[in-house]
């Protein structure tokens, strides 16, 4: 087999990955060993082994102790809506709201602590390092399945000392961040969210459900009020299970 200028184990696993996605190794299926692809491909071990490699980090095989390497059964990915600022109707959360037209049945838990702001949130939000911040962690669920999480920061400048300190709790708990501005006087008239994806931490992972080398996708978040940072957030979502739906109103 000739491969041309491309690393002969990206060839092998490109092949390997081909006949995975069009079924020609389905799911369970256990993948050719390190031997059989020596031979297959006419490459040395260590090619063999790299093209395996490659495989695992991409999610699409997994290892079983004392069995093998097996394909993955692949999920259908399901859609987390993002639709923008929505006015909150009868007490239900911005989440329950976004997830409802998909008929996900949505819960949560969560954390809050005060913090000091590291260098990079504190850039975000605008404040000092050092400066104390409400961080909060989230574990969203879908039917029981973690789905999503998320760690929000606040500063305790604004918030502080106020009936919305802490976002799951008090009179506005669990309500969104525009409605709990609102109550302390801050107008929240702007949200910008930044997509981008990574290799999934080994925290993020176990809570998710995942395995090493899976990637995530993380929304950067964070509201204004007048120009000024009211809350940003991390939102960090399975890539190999859902996808991100923007539905955005034209105005």
């Amino acid at each position: 087999m000739t491969f041309g200028e491309q690393p002969a184990y990206l060839r092998v696993a490109g092949d390997l990955r081909k006949k995975i996605v069009d079924g020609s190794l389905p799911p369970h299926t256990r993948l050719p060993s390190q031997a059989r692809i020596r031979e297959e491909y006419g490459v040395s071990d260590t090619v063999a082994l790299e093209a395996r490699k490659v495989l695992m980090a991409e999610g699409l095989v997994e290892g079983r102790s004392g069995s093998g390497t097996y394909v993955r059964e692949r999920p259908v990915p399901r859609k987390i809506a993002r639709t923008g600022y929505r006015a909150v109707n009868g007490g239900s959360t911005p989440f329950r709201q976004e997830q409802a037209a998909d008929g996900a049945r949505g819960t949560w838990e969560s954390r809050s602590e005060q913090v000091e702001a590291g260098a990079k949130i504190a850039e975000r939000l605008g404040i000092h390092p050092g400066d104390r911040v409400m961080c909060t962690k989230y574990v969203f669920r879908d039917a029981g399945e973690a789905m999503m999480l998320s760690t929000s920061w606040e500063p305790l400048a604004l918030t502080g000392r106020t009936p919305v300190m802490l976002p799951e709790e008090g009179p506005l708990g669990g309500c969104g961040v525009v409605e709990r501005m609102a109550a302390i006087d801050v107008v929240v008239d702007n949200v910008a969210e930044e997509v981008g994806a990574r290799p999934g931490l080994a925290e993020e992972l176990t809570a998710l459900g995942g395995v090493p080398g899976h990637v995530v996708l993380v929304v950067q978040r964070t509201y204004y009020a007048s120009g000024r940072p009211v809350e940003t957030a991390d939102v960090v979502v399975p890539a190999d299970r859902y996808r991100i739906a923007y539905h955005l109103p034209v105005k």
